[in-house]
C-alpha cells in the first residue's frame, strides 16, 4: 500500500476496513480494483489504470486514497 498526501489534506487510510478483493470491481470498466478513493458522496473504485488517470483531479477532493495496485507486481508463484 502506498502513502498518499496532496495540498489539500487528503491522506491515505492506514486502518482500512478491508483488503480490495476480487469482487471488488472498477467503478469505470469493471476490472477488479485496486484503488479505492473515499470523497464527500460516498466511495470510488478503480483499476490501477483508471485511478492513474483521475488521480490528479480526484487527489483535489480525496477524503482519502487506499491504493494496493503494489499487488500487481507481487511474484505469487512458489
Amino acid at each position: 500500500m502506498t502513502q498518499y498526501t496532496d495540498t489539500a489534506g487528503a491522506v491515505d487510510e492506514l486502518d482500512t476496513p478491508h483488503e480490495l478483493t476480487a469482487l471488488d470491481r472498477c467503478d469505470a470498466c469493471g476490472a477488479q480494483a485496486y484503488i479505492r478513493v473515499v470523497v464527500s458522496s460516498g466511495e470510488l473504485l478503480f483499476c490501477a489504470h483508471h485511478g492513474r488517470k483521475h488521480e490528479e483531479k480526484l487527489s483535489q477532493i480525496a477524503h482519502s486514497w487506499h491504493d494496493e495496485s503494489s499487488r500487481l507486481l507481487t511474484d505469487t508463484r512458489d
